[in-house]
């Protein structure tokens, strides 16, 4: 996916049965991996009066917002059924292991259905990112 701020909209819907600290893992998880995986989400690095190097942050807000585990659940599945709508999901299998080894092992024997998600982030189309997400609380 190309992001584009005129036309998109992202946003990380957290669980909100998780606890700060997970929480805050699961958001800042998601946030490296869009900045990974999505192109033109990240800005170019920036240099202060003085020469100070400041790099490239997000080119568009990035709210993070609660919502209930069933709403998480089907936030994934509604991105799934949706060709515009780009979906990071996070998991509480991912959250438990203490090497990427270690998840990669625990998450392929598994189905999707069977993992719970803490998490997910998504980018799409304003208005389609706004009617799933506007009515949800902002995390505090």
């Amino acid at each position: 996916m190309k992001f584009d701020a005129s036309q998109h909209r992202c946003t990380i819907v957290i669980n909100d049965q998780l606890s700060p600290g997970l929480a805050m893992n699961a958001a800042s998880v998601i946030g490296i991996s869009f900045g990974r995986t999505v192109e033109n989400l990240v800005g170019p690095d920036l240099q202060s009066a003085d020469g100070v190097n400041y790099p490239g942050v997000i080119y568009a807000p990035l709210p993070v917002l609660l919502a209930g585990d069933d709403y998480v659940q089907q936030l994934l599945h509604i991105a799934s059924e949706d060709e515009e709508i780009y979906a990071m999901p996070f998991s509480a299998l991912a959250q438990s292991c203490r090497t990427y080894e270690e998840y990669g092992e625990r998450i392929s024997p598994v189905n999707s259905q069977q993992i719970e998600l803490v998490a997910i982030g998504l980018i799409g189309p304003k208005k389609k990112i706004s009617r799933l997400t506007g009515n949800l609380p902002l995390y505090k």
